[in-house]
């Protein structure tokens, strides 16, 4: 199994290997761990990023990608959220594990809530994406930039660099750190990211064996929502900077999705919302929501 190396992407990956392990009595899942373009030397500004085949998220899994074609390891595990809109030619995703909870989750200095933030209080992020839902929402409220690991952000935060900050909460879930007091903040406010909270196991398509092995792990009502966002993310050119997200889950026999979407450079995006009767439809419908959500 191929993973980036940080502490959140292993934690992920041993809670899949620990998964396959107990289905296949007998199987020894090896974790290697493969440093990235983007591990190595960050992201690149936007106007590069346009050039990459795979947008700027794609220097997070070009080595790993390259390493399932090349056979070094047999199958990735990825954070979904951080997956580019377009894999390497010849793999697939042969299962999404049960998703945890996708939203973002605010962790503030004690006493203090969301409807609680005031004019000049700091509120720390990584994505412009929540940044630009902060400002919307909270436009009274400074939004500063945050770097680091979850340990690194805990202590920044306990240092008073800034009064709180947004971070998924998946990945406090996965890390262990259920005692860290948070406020899980409803889509309606903070709309996730793509396939949020949703581990991606890759494959090569032509191992059948190794498909057929790991996607003993693959889960129907994950896939489906997650394929609902990734197209969306594929629709308006995700995966170049640009903020999006996209939140879908399921509704009378259908799917209901909301969305997001900004330019480079905008400072408010466009929320768009719709849903798909009929999943089976689900390209035309998604295509037809990323329109919306571009139009100007």
């Amino acid at each position: 199994m191929g993973t980036r190396g940080s502490a959140l992407a292993l934690a992920q990956s041993g809670q899949a290997a620990r998964a396959l392990e107990a289905l296949h009595p007998g199987l020894k899942v090896e974790t290697v761990v493969i440093k990235t373009s983007g591990d190595l030397f960050g992201a690149p500004p936007p106007q590069e990023a346009k050039l990459l085949p795979q947008g700027a998220k794609g220097l997070w899994v070009k080595e790993i990608e390259q390493a399932l074609l090349d056979g070094t390891i047999d199958f990735a595990a990825h954070s979904g959220k951080d997956l580019p809109a377009l894999l390497a030619g010849g793999l697939i995703i042969a299962a999404y594990p049960k998703r945890a909870d996708p939203r973002d989750a605010l962790v503030a200095r004690e006493g203090l809530s969301w409807d609680g933030l005031k004019a000049g209080m700091k509120v720390a992020t990584s994505s412009l994406r929540r940044a630009l839902m902060i400002a919307a929402a909270k436009p009274e409220v400074a939004v500063v930039p945050l770097r680091g690991n979850v340990d690194t952000r805990l202590r920044k935060l306990a240092e008073g660099q800034f009064d709180a900050m947004v971070i998924a909460e998946a990945g406090l879930g996965r890390l262990g750190r259920g005692e860290v007091a948070r406020e899980r903040l409803d889509p309606s406010v903070m709309l996730p990211a793509p396939a949020q909270g949703a581990l991606a196991l890759e494959t090569r398509g032509d191992r059948k064996d190794i498909r057929a092995m790991v996607g003993a792990l693959d889960d129907a009502a994950t896939r489906l929502c997650v394929e609902f966002e990734r197209m969306f993310l594929a629709e308006v050119g995700g995966g170049c900077g640009a903020p999006v997200a996209a939140h879908a889950r399921r509704q009378a026999g259908g799917v209901l999705m909301e969305a997001f979407f900004a330019r480079e450079g905008e400072t408010a995006g466009k929320r768009v919302a719709g849903l798909c009767a009929d999943p089976a439809r689900r390209e035309a419908f998604v295509r037809d929501l990323a329109a919306q959500a571009k139009a100007r």
